[in-house]
């Protein structure tokens, strides 16, 4: 059975040769490297934790073993996804592309077209990979996000589990500052330390830097705030495409690790012609890829707001 091809075409004028669709979020997690990323897992990896602790010991004459030697392991397991699409040809025909298909009753696929369906399939996958990291679940065409995650996991708890509440530009820097207070001291001067915040958390912070000043923003900038990359109290604010409103996560980005066999299989879209192969005027669209996510050490995680 082909995919549903719904056509409005009037065929009329001239065809501007561009097609145009609604836009999608960016995949800004893993193009901007905000997490770490492990490519090459084909089946499985073990995220190895190693603690030493009481180590250091009074000096004396004789060998006195001291401290002691925790080992835990964490696995990911990435989960295998695919888009199958399949189009007739003949559904194209009555549009402005049915010149481009050839004179020959054996029709051409449009190239144009497929292109741009092999670009928008790629950024599908992108946005859905986006959401997923963040806030996905075991659902079909899904994986479970970190959110989803560090709610199911009982060590997550404590003043490192933030409740949360709806964020505005009124209350979002007394919020802020719950995370950055909860954040583990042995953490505040790593270079990888974030608070990964959603859109609409870091849009309210924007506006209450703004406010500052006198009402004038930061460098009296007023309500351009265009800053990429914020900070509070030191702390560098990030706003990441798939994180769920009103949530926030703080960490140091080595911790949260997002597991593939080959980044480039999410960017790959395969097309053929059945026409050589069954006789049918169908075209297929082919992505098949891997991906999962998890965290090493939960004690370095703050989150806020995963019950909202």
């Amino acid at each position: 059975m082909a995919t549903t091809a719904n056509i409005s075409s009037s065929y009329v004028g001239e065809f501007a040769q561009d097609y145009v669709s609604a836009m999608l979020l960016s995949g800004n997690t893993l193009a901007n490297g905000l997490i770490e990323i492990k490519p090459n897992v084909k089946f499985r990896e073990t995220l190895t934790r190693l603690e030493l602790d009481g180590l250091v010991a009074d000096a004396s004459c004789d060998f006195a073993d001291t401290g002691t030697l925790n080992w835990t392991e964490r696995t990911i397991e990435p989960k295998s996804l695919q888009v199958n699409l399949k189009l007739c040809k003949t559904t194209f025909r009555s549009t402005f592309e049915g010149g481009s298909m050839g004179a020959s009753a054996h029709d051409n696929f449009p190239s144009k077209l497929s292109d741009f369906i092999i670009g928008k399939t790629s950024a599908k996958i992108a946005q859905a990979t986006e959401l997923s990291i963040w806030g996905g679940t075991a659902v079909a065409g899904d994986f479970p996000g970190f959110t989803t995650l560090l709610s199911a996991d009982s060590a997550h708890t404590g003043a490192k589990k933030i409740t949360g509440e709806a964020i505005s530009s009124l209350n979002v820097a007394v919020e802020l500052g719950k995370v950055a207070d909860a954040i583990p001291e042995q953490l505040l001067q790593d270079e990888g330390l974030f608070i990964y915040v959603a859109n609409n958390v870091f849009r309210a912070y924007k506006r209450y830097l703004a406010s500052t000043g006198g009402g004038q923003g930061v460098d009296t900038r007023g309500n351009n705030q265009d800053i990429e990359i914020q900070s509070f109290d030191g702390i560098k604010i990030v706003p990441v495409n798939g994180l769920p409103a009103n949530k926030m996560i703080g960490t140091v980005k080595e911790n949260l690790v997002f597991a593939t066999s080959l980044i480039s299989d999410q960017n790959e879209c395969r097309t053929i012609d059945m026409s050589e192969i069954d006789g049918s005027q169908n075209v297929r669209f082919i992505a098949r890829y891997t991906a999962a996510v998890n965290y090493a050490v939960v004690e370095d995680i703050v989150s806020y707001g995963l019950g909202l």
